[in-house]
């Protein structure tokens, strides 16, 4: 309801104690690190989809979007093995030009794409 309306934070204020209450359900997970993703609440998208991966390394959807998450702030160097691994594990036409995004976006910038890392 609160996606559909346009209402990511309101989402994320239903979805957190969720989480906090079932830390094992990722669909829940998944729900608030998209409030978060689409709210800008970025570090908060990242620890939620970081958590997915670590119960799950296969999830390519946390993959793409964790990669979406770092390549939104700026991160690109960071983004670019998770959005690999995503295009990799399947073939979407999001992930292979998320990843062409990303590749194009670290060969304008050479060495200074994603800061000190």
């Amino acid at each position: 309801m609160f996606f559909e309306s346009g209402d990511p934070l309101g989402a994320a204020r239903l979805l957190e104690p969720i989480v906090e209450a079932e830390p094992d359900n990722t669909a829940v997970r998944q729900l608030l690190a998209r409030a978060y993703f689409n709210s800008a609440q970025l570090a908060g998208a990242e620890a939620q989809l970081r958590a997915l991966i670590e119960r799950d390394p296969s999830d390519h959807y946390a993959h793409h979007v964790l990669g979406r998450t770092l390549e939104r702030g700026g991160r690109f160097r960071e983004a670019l093995p998770h959005l690999r691994l995503a295009a990799a594990m399947k073939r979407d036409d999001d992930y292979a030009e998320a990843v062409r995004r990303a590749e194009a976006w670290l060969g304008k910038s050479g060495a200074d794409a994603g800061g000190a890392q």
